[in-house]
């Protein structure tokens, strides 16, 4: 009798001291979600104060369909058509007066506020709303297409200012904050996580380096802070993946450490002075990996050397492969663009290049960027088949070639492209210009078919081609 006493005496003991356990988890689970909705709060209340409300009017001439600034916009594919139709503006008597909307911060005391450049695109005029509803006329410092970021200026002192943060330091499931003014909704405020870091090939500006999130944001953001947890600014929320134009779960924000670097220039030097290597690049699958012998997809794959640029005078060849810029690694194409473009014209670089099996460090001068134009190629009938490739090939036209800067009887040219085959799985196109097979100069079609059967034997093919003025590497496993 007296043992079992004892044993139910130790369960209620054990139950109690369960319980005191569990209600001690809850309390502290508890104090750690006031905790951070005191964060959340903290912050709110620190950045809110600097961020503005953005109207832009635009004079519309009329007549039908939509002004320039809403059809030309790289966003129109993320905000969606059926946002353009229900929400966009109609057309209108010439002389009518539209407005535009979009987000802001200050970022001075004296009035300098960076928003997007989307957002004042040809406005004839910008307004300015504070967060304690002061409306003033706002001048256009200076603005940049290539990042989307534009800075205005405000006639007024002592204002509430955000500050930058470090966006390198950002890590991937890292709280974030949007803050801006969606659908005219002055001061809203969303959080996420940041989702991914490096988005590139997005397809809304020349240099893409997004930061990803899943806070909420939606047209009339635009412009406005993305914020960490100790209320810098690490993004400038810009575009959202949307098909309706509303909130979908994926926002880009551009870095603010490239925002910064625009942002001071404008205000210094009233224009964006981007750095230029002289190359065009690709990013390496990893079929062009092997047959280059990288052991992976990192580096950016030189397919053409301007003549004459800082990247011909260093030694650049085409066919190297560039692991680092400047003592730092290169993910891709893209990055390497972003790095270049952020140097000041004039500085001297380093270069560490893949050429073969040999790896070599360059020194080269940046120049200032320019804007090479690109051509595009005719079709014509097929004169050979290359049922390894799927592919139909001829002789390049001797008109064409002298406009393509091709010498005479150099490479094949693609008449068309079976989309199943090898050819097609490559990225093949119709008009491209076939001008090596491996390591191989292209020099007519019996050439090019010996060259090809020698792929097939190594198990992997790789072509230098020419899409218009574009030079291109392709490559592809065979087995």
């Amino acid at each position: 009798m007296f043992q079992r006493i004892t044993i139910v005496t130790s369960i209620l003991a054990a139950a109690l001291m369960l319980s005191v356990v569990m209600s001690s988890a809850s309390f502290a689970a508890s104090g750690a979600l006031q905790q951070l909705g005191d964060s959340f709060a903290e912050v709110a209340q620190k950045v809110t104060p600097a961020v503005v409300h953005i109207s832009s009017t635009v004079k519309v001439a009329g007549g039908e369909g939509l002004p320039q600034l809403f059809e030309d916009s790289p966003l129109r594919e993320f905000f969606g058509e059926d946002f353009f139709r229900r929400f966009g503006p109609r057309p209108q008597e010439p002389g009518h007066k539209m407005q535009g909307m979009g987000s802001g911060f200050i970022v001075s005391q004296d009035g300098k506020v960076v928003t997007n450049y989307h957002v004042v695109k040809d406005a004839d005029e910008v307004t300015v709303t504070l967060a304690d509803k002061r409306t003033f006329k706002a001048k256009v410092i200076g603005s940049d297409k290539e990042s989307d970021i534009a800075v205005l200026q405000i006639k007024a002192d002592n204002l509430p200012t955000a500050q930058f943060g470090d966006s390198d330091k950002l890590r991937v499931g890292d709280i974030v904050l949007a803050i801006g003014n969606p659908f005219g909704l002055s001061g809203t405020v969303t959080s996420g996580i940041v989702s991914a870091k490096g988005r590139s090939n997005v397809g809304i500006l020349d240099y893409e380096d997004f930061i990803q999130t899943d806070a909420a944001i939606n047209p009339g953001n635009s412009g406005g802070p993305l914020v960490n947890m100790h209320g810098e600014v690490v993004g400038i929320n810009t575009a959202i993946a949307s098909k309706s134009g509303g909130y979908q779960g994926i926002g880009f924000a551009i870095p603010s450490n490239s925002a910064r670097l625009v942002e001071e220039q404008i205000v210094k030097q009233g224009k964006v002075h981007r750095g230029l290597l002289g190359v065009n690049v690709q990013t390496l699958n990893e079929a062009l990996a092997k047959s280059f012998g990288v052991s992976n997809t990192n580096g950016a794959l030189v397919s053409q050397v301007v003549e004459g640029s800082p990247a011909a005078k260093a030694g650049v060849k085409s066919g190297d492969v560039i692991l680092e810029f400047n003592g730092k690694s290169v993910q891709d194409a893209s990055h390497l663009r972003n790095m270049v473009a952020s140097v000041r014209p004039g500085t001297k670089c380093s270069l560490t290049v893949l050429r073969g099996k040999d790896t070599q460090k360059l020194m080269v001068t940046v120049e200032e960027k320019g804007s090479p134009k690109v051509a595009s190629a005719s079709t014509s009938n097929d004169s050979e088949s290359s049922a390894e490739l799927g592919i139909g090939v001829e002789e390049v036209p001797a008109t064409l070639a002298q406009k393509l800067h091709i010498r005479d009887k150099h490479g094949v040219r693609v008449t068309r492209v079976n989309p199943d085959g090898v050819g097609g799985k490559m990225g093949l196109h119709p008009g491209d210009v076939i001008l090596q097979v491996d390591a191989h100069e292209i020099s007519g079609i019996p050439d090019f078919k010996a060259a090809v059967a020698k792929a097939k034997d190594d198990k992997v093919i790789r072509f230098k081609i020419q899409r218009g003025n574009q030079p291109l590497f392709l490559g592809y496993s065979l087995g």
